[in-house]
């Protein structure tokens, strides 16, 4: 709001600001109970004031307009935070570890790699039976094969796979990768049956 806009007499509310915070810091420290968190509120407070002046109207209540935002900028904080756990001195922080990714992005290197290998007939029922889901059945009748002979490419294509990857007997494709690596190769169509 410019000096030419403001009825006469009246103070600039951008002067009158200051005037307000020890009304406001108190307000702050009756909601937050903290110090701390009651003088990061109130500048929070003031920078929306500041940068939303030409919403207010010169000649209403300051204070009141200034405590709305306040009031409303500390619950808005409270609804965002409210999931979020205390942990001052990081002793919950501390014990949080992430797997490393590079042991996925091995596994389904070598896999695709050795899947490559593979003919186009064992991809094939792999995929269908192994990767998507489908029955013997259901993947005879899209391959248009007898059902004995998409039970004997799904045999020979696994065993195939498992003599690239170099797979003890009975050894699992993906042993030693976790849970959360299989859920996220899984949902890139890879589940080597």
């Amino acid at each position: 709001m410019t000096a030419a806009q403001m009825p006469a007499g009246a103070r600039d509310p951008r002067e009158e600001l200051p005037d307000h915070l020890p009304a406001l810091r108190a307000f702050a420290i009756s909601l937050t109970r903290n110090v701390s968190l009651a003088d990061d509120l109130v500048q929070d407070t003031i920078v929306k004031a500041w940068t939303n002046f030409d919403k207010f109207t010169v000649g209403t209540n300051l204070r009141a307009w200034l405590f709305t935002i306040l009031r409303n900028t500390f619950y808005s904080d409270k609804r965002k935070n409210r999931r979020e756990v205390p942990d001052p001195e990081g002793a919950h922080a501390a014990t949080l570890y992430v797997k490393p990714d590079h042991d996925g992005r091995m596994a389904f290197t070598e896999f695709s790699a050795a899947f490559d290998k593979l003919t186009p007939e064992h991809r094939e029922v792999l995929i269908l039976v192994g990767a998507s889901g489908f029955s013997y059945e259901d993947a005879a009748g899209m391959m248009n094969v007898a059902v004995g002979t998409v039970k004997s490419r799904a045999n020979r294509a696994r065993a195939r796979l498992a003599e690239l990857l170099n797979l003890a007997e009975g050894e699992h494709v993906f042993s030693d990768v976790d849970g959360t690596t299989m859920a996220v190769m899984s949902r890139s169509g890879v589940n080597a049956a």
